[in-house]
């Protein structure tokens, strides 16, 4: 859908629907919007996203009213803004991302780094067509993905965690996960093109990254619609396994000073526009894979995941950068 080319056309808010996750960033302190949008998109419509709530139901239900809205927006973590980034991709709408999560990933690789910054770009007009990932496991549903999929320890300590969460909450439940993983996690099978490997995870992610990582959690560029894939052969210990999920440059830096991530003859990486493997389960496996930090359930045994890089996926408010591919 092209944009206005007036850059006030959503100044007050008027054809904007938000959606807030109050359940996102629970693992942090973080002011509370409502006053932002009061104040400086007045004319928008806000709408709290209930527990249980579908928000595939949510935003259908505002395009199917007698004024649909011209801009989707969210504000959540990056399960919740790469859901309605899929939503807005379907209904052809562009996609207004306000930081609101714990990590915020592909917020901040957007530069979005708090509402009102969003809000700016949203006023400005400023927008990028950005490349994603579109995940299918077996004859499941496609799902798009904005930073990352991934299979192996990573998906097992997010199992871990949401298991864990209504009783511990999410930041004592994420350390109780990672102590268990730590102590129990093992190595999977994969098989791709004929070849079989044993490995502690793969990571896809969207875009050339950092050569030096294994978790891709957070992408580098938003343009590229390239596949970025790094396969953790299992090679080494458990410690390193979970070391390598660091995705923060001064972690992982940290980590490899003192010899605790994986070497690179341990991870392979391959650059493609799309990748296809079969994950072979044994006894004690969760059937699982995580897309931006979102867990998804698939049927037990065993699956075919398969990624293809799209190329402008959906677009996105963000303030103009240097090489970015902002417009404006």
């Amino acid at each position: 859908m092209p944009l206005s080319s007036e850059p006030s056309a959503f100044a007050d808010g008027r054809g904007v629907f938000i959606v807030r996750n109050a359940a996102s960033g629970t693992a942090v302190v973080r002011a509370d919007p409502a006053g932002t949008f009061s104040a400086r998109l007045p004319a928008a419509t806000i709408h709290e996203l209930a527990e249980g709530e579908d928000l595939a139901e949510v935003v259908t239900r505002a395009m199917q009213s007698d004024e649909p809205p011209a801009v989707l927006g969210v504000y959540g973590g990056d399960g919740s803004v790469s859901r309605m980034a899929g939503l807005a991709r379907q209904h052809e709408r562009p996609l207004l991302v306000m930081p609101g999560g714990t990590f915020n990933h592909f917020a901040r690789s957007a530069g979005l780094d708090d509402v009102d910054i969003a809000i700016d770009a949203l006023q400005a007009g400023t927008t990028i067509d950005v490349s994603a990932i579109e995940a299918h496991a077996d004859d499941g549903e496609p799902i798009l993905a904005l930073n990352a999929v991934s299979v192996g320890t990573y998906p097992e300590l997010i199992d871990e965690r949401d298991r864990r969460r209504a009783s511990l909450g999410k930041w004592l439940g994420g350390i109780v996960a990672a102590w268990r993983t730590l102590r129990s996690a093992e190595s999977l099978t994969v098989v791709r093109e004929g070849r079989r490997a044993r490995v502690w995870s793969v990571f896809v992610g969207i875009g050339r990254n950092d050569p030096q990582r294994v978790a891709t959690m957070q992408r580098e560029t938003l343009v590229e619609p390239t596949l970025d894939v790094r396969i953790h052969h299992a090679r080494g210990t458990r410690l390193r396994a979970m070391a390598s999920l660091a995705f923060g440059r001064r972690t992982a830096a940290v980590l490899r000073a003192v010899r605790l991530m994986p070497p690179r003859s341990d991870v392979e990486r391959l650059v493609v526009a799309d990748f296809a493997m079969t994950v072979r389960l044994e006894d004690g496996h969760p059937s699982v894979f995580v897309h931006d930090g979102e867990l998804e359930e698939v049927a037990p045994g065993g699956f075919t995941l398969r990624c293809v890089a799209i190329p402008r996926a959906v677009t996105v408010f963000a303030p103009p950068r240097e090489d970015s591919g902002v417009r404006r």
